[in-house]
């Protein structure tokens, strides 16, 4: 018999083709419980967004409120704390990319790019509370900008949320958010 004889299927190539797809859907059968407790409870996705209501937050303050697992900082700036934010030059900033998701690419990070509101919102700020640093959490209205200050190991970052000084490499990250009226935020 030569490779390009063929031959008519059998009964024992349809045992061999049908054990093949007993073991198969056997082997699914099995795997499917591990695969589906790698999915996230109903309690993580329950935090995939929250709507944050700002109308008691008065300018100057601000509020935490928690974010999958992480605080995230909501702050009303004065007047005076946007145009501090403002001011600042470009050149001054120790990382120079907004990390804004709400924005594409790496736009520079100036006190437009990292507000939360767009036109007529610029007092807005709503970032991750979390040091990019190692993991703290800073302190807020403190530090030498007016801003946030972590004292594990000294950063401070300005009232746009943007590193300043210290070991921290990348400015605080601001979340996808959206006005959805004009007293709540919908963070995620």
């Amino acid at each position: 018999m030569s490779a390009n004889d063929t031959t008519e299927p059998n009964r024992r190539d349809f045992l061999y083709v049908a054990t093949g797809m007993a073991g198969a859907v056997g082997a699914a059968a099995v795997a499917w419980p591990f695969i589906d407790q790698m999915r996230p409870d109903a309690s993580t996705l329950a935090l995939a967004s929250i709507d944050v209501d700002i109308s008691g937050i008065d300018p100057g303050m601000s509020v935490t409120v928690k974010w999958r697992g992480s605080p995230v900082f909501v702050r009303n700036r004065t007047d005076a704390e946007v145009e501090a934010a403002r001011a600042v030059e470009l050149s001054e900033l120790k990382d120079p990319i907004a990390r804004n998701a709400n924005l594409p690419g790496e736009e520079p990070a100036t006190d437009a790019a990292r507000a939360a509101g767009g036109e007529g919102r610029e007092n807005w700020i709503v970032m991750v509370g979390v040091c990019t640093h190692l993991g703290c959490v800073p302190l807020g209205q403190a530090g030498d900008f007016g801003g946030w200050f972590c004292p594990c190991h000294g950063s401070h970052y300005d009232t746009a949320g943007r590193i300043r000084r210290g070991p921290a490499p990348e400015n605080l990250p601001v979340p996808t958010l959206e006005f959805i009226s004009d007293t709540t935020i919908r963070i995620g």
